[in-house]
């Protein structure tokens, strides 16, 4: 049989995808574009938040302040 070179009558009826395989490849093509949709928002949202903290940053640098809390703020925000 695999010297006569000839495939098996099945041999076309298994080498075709069929409906299935369709739906199961384009059901994830759809949960990637849904997922990668998401990342995006994720990674802009964080992208902005650290923007702000570093325009905050630069403003407590710019006003003379460290950022941290004097040891009279430290002292009466602990004990709270």
């Amino acid at each position: 049989m695999i010297a006569s070179g000839t495939p098996p009558k099945d041999a076309g009826l298994l080498a075709q995808p069929g409906t299935l395989a369709f739906v199961v490849v384009f059901a994830l093509g759809v949960v990637l574009f849904f997922l990668l949709r998401s990342m995006t928002r994720h990674l802009r949202k964080v992208r902005e938040e650290e923007r702000l903290e570093e325009e905050e940053r630069f403003r407590r640098e710019r006003s003379g302040s460290s950022g941290e809390p004097e040891d009279d703020e430290r002292a009466s925000g602990s004990a709270g």
